[in-house]
């Protein structure tokens, strides 16, 4: 029960300052006012592309950046000219611009703009990132974040508020990951859906800033709408590094407030976790896999951006060498922390132990380069391990804490790094980092006056497609199955990311060649083949489109022609980007009927523009097998309409 009026902790009072509409009641719909946004290449192009069809003249929100992190590497022409349209889009609209190499979007943002107290959505699911600061920090679809840019509020469904209750403080050779990978341990990727996680407790005390960055971070893998910290004395103390110590606002949670869910983690009593492939819900103790024959080790990622992470594997390094035949790479995640890993003498420490140094971005995560050998093991620093999200097909990623990473470096297999003392005579490093940070603004640059913005004119690359049009709802429904999926479906298998699709990021009708290749590489071409004679649907297990937000994944199966996605259960932000772009996203009412639909199978749904709009309870005919399903909708009266009117963009013209 929210406890409006009364003692709140720190998500309620984020959400009652921006409560624009609706109730804090779990489960009713809010709208809240949004003051920053943050998109990153890989999703901003289509952000700037839906601010051109709104008519957008300029940026109305405190603060709109926009980074260049994903898409580094330019193989040809395609990502230097959506480099040049981001720009350009950036000086028409009043958006700050982050150049290529000048670091991962989050722990940017964190060092940069981030202040206590805000709110802000992200075209990135990993946005909550920014909680770590006492911020309502939330990932969304591209259109949300351009319609939050437009000046409109975003709703969401009000979330329960889960406290986690901190005590004690990390042992030796354990760090912030052990302490996200613990929670997905015990509550796999599902456990944080229609949740916001809150950390409070004298353990926080302990952590730092970045430290809660780690585990604000992958609250995503739990499907949390978001997590959120105090801001407290350790945010203080983060921002005056940051030289930003005027942004500081203290926010903490009243004395009594309470809590829909709770739960205890005692610090002291965690151990070095791993994440086994191909989810980052498959936690085990790194001692129950020990052992097994390592060949690459990448540091870095929003998952482990802060100096302390790249700084502890340097000096667990220093002075010895990698094992031969492995390959350890480092990703600095920010310009900034990169100069204050080099005045450290850090950077010479990992260089000479035989790091590979990349330039700052996200890189591999995204299988943006440094894609492991078919069948090797690749233990990373960073959020997700889902299938192929590597860039190899047939990968074997594993996610682990710094420490864990360094431990295998040099010994060249997963180690318990708590071993290190024993095996190589290390003793766990006692960090010292600078109590100032290494500022550095030359690759940002500040909007163009509203005079000025408004001569820019956008440049578009052979590359850049316009939005495709779609039509409005068809009151009757009669489409194949297509494709029929299992649970915790993610979006990059539903559309990969990496070096070869995501140059075709802004080139809509080629990017959805690559749909569903993952899992079936003739989906697009069958696709194809049904949109001309009617359209198609698909049918999922729970979880259905989990992790990234990319709303690229709803796009072009809608470009194929896809009407409906019928599901278990569908993770939240896909949810609403199915809805933003006009595809119907229902429910079995009866989970096991999911095992009575076949792939082949017709379905009928009838009279649907009436059903969706006066009930959320429809039924569907598999006219195949003479069966009826039961299904629901989530839908609000206004996404109902939405939905109807064939998304978000066609919705807000015609109102």
């Amino acid at each position: 029960m929210v406890n409006v009026g009364g003692a709140q902790n720190v998500a309620e009072k984020l959400i009652a300052s921006h409560l624009v509409s609706g109730e804090m009641r779990p489960g009713a719909e809010i709208a809240l006012q949004i003051d920053q946004t943050l998109t990153q290449d890989a999703t901003g192009t289509l952000v700037m592309l839906e601010l051109e069809a709104l008519g957008l003249d300029r940026a109305k929100t405190e603060v709109s950046v926009q980074y260049v992190d994903h898409n580094l590497l330019q193989a040809d022409n395609k990502n230097a000219e959506d480099h040049d349209f981001l720009r350009s889009a950036c000086r028409r609209f009043g958006i700050w611009f982050s150049k290529a190499g000048n670091g991962v979007s989050h722990p940017t943002h964190m060092q940069r703009f981030g202040i206590p107290g805000k709110t802000m959505v992200g075209s990135d699911s990993h946005t909550p990132a920014a909680g770590s600061l006492g911020m309502l920090a939330m990932g969304v679809g591209g259109l949300e974040v351009a319609t939050a840019i437009a000046g409109q509020p975003v709703s969401i469904r009000m979330p329960e508020i889960w406290g986690v209750h901190l005590t004690g403080a990390l042992p030796p050779w354990v760090s912030a990951k052990d302490v996200i990978l613990e929670m997905l341990r015990r509550h796999d990727v599902k456990g944080g859906v229609g949740r916001i996680i809150e950390y409070y407790g004298p353990g926080l005390a302990t952590l730092t800033a970045m430290d809660r960055h780690v585990i604000a971070n992958m609250g995503a893998e739990l499907g949390a709408t978001t997590t959120v910290f105090p801001a407290d004395e350790q945010v203080r103390t983060f921002l005056q590094a940051e030289q930003r110590e005027s942004d500081f606002v203290e926010l903490l949670a009243d004395a009594g407030a309470s809590y829909d869910v709770y739960e205890e983690i005692d610090l002291s009593t965690l151990i070095p976790l791993i994440a086994l492939p191909s989810s980052p819900g498959k936690v085990v103790p790194v001692t129950e896999v020990a052992g097994r024959p390592v060949e690459q080790v990448v540091i870095g990622s929003s998952a482990n951006p802060g100096l302390r992470d790249f700084a502890i594997v340097g000096a667990i390094l220093k002075g010895r060498q990698t094992y031969p035949g492995l390959s350890l790479d480092v990703n600095p995640s920010s310009r900034q922390i990169l100069q204050d890993l080099t005045l450290m003498g850090a950077t010479l420490d990992l260089v000479a132990a035989g790091a590979r140094l990349h330039q700052s971005g996200c890189m591999g995560c995204i299988g943006m380069g440094q894609a492991p050998a078919v069948g090797r093991i690749s233990l990373r620093t960073m959020p997700r391990n889902f299938p192929g999200r590597s860039g190899t097909r047939e990968d074997s990623v594993y996610l682990c804490s710094p420490e864990t990473g360094a431990a295998a470096a040099l010994t060249g297999v997963i180690t318990d790094p708590r071993n290190l003392p024993g095996l190589l005579d290390i003793d766990y490093p006692e960090l010292v980092l600078p109590t100032v940070s290494s500022v550095n603004l030359a690759m940002l640059e500040a909007p163009l006056s509203a005079e000025e913005s408004a001569g820019v004119e956008l440049v578009k690359g052979s590359n850049i497609s316009s939005l495709p049009d779609f039509d409005p709802l068809a009151n009757r429904i009669e489409a194949p199955v297509l494709l029929k999926v299992g649970d915790n479906i993610s979006t990059d298998e539903i559309l990969p990311a990496g070096a070869v699709v995501l140059p075709y990021r802004s080139n809509i009708p080629k990017l959805a060649e690559f749909t569903y290749y993952m899992l079936d590489e003739t989906y697009a071409s069958r696709a194809v083949e049904s949109r001309d004679w009617g359209g198609h649907i698909i049918v999922g297990g729970a979880n259905y489109g989990q992790g990234s937000s990319r709303e690229h994944a709803a796009i072009t199966p809608r470009f194929l022609g896809l009407h409906a996605v019928i599901a278990v259960s569908f993770a939240r932000i896909h949810w609403q980007n199915l809805a933003n772009f006009g595809v119907l996203a229902l429910e079995f009412a009866d989970a096991a009927d999911h095992e009575r639909v076949q792939q082949g199978d017709i379905l009928v749904l009838d009279d649907l523009r009436e059903t969706i709009a006066r009930s959320g309870v429809l039924t569907v005919h598999n006219s195949t097998r003479d069966e009826d399903y039961p299904l629901t909708h989530r839908l609000s009266p206004r996404q109902v309409q939405m939905v109807l009117d064939g998304g978000l963009i066609p919705w807000l013209r015609r109102s």
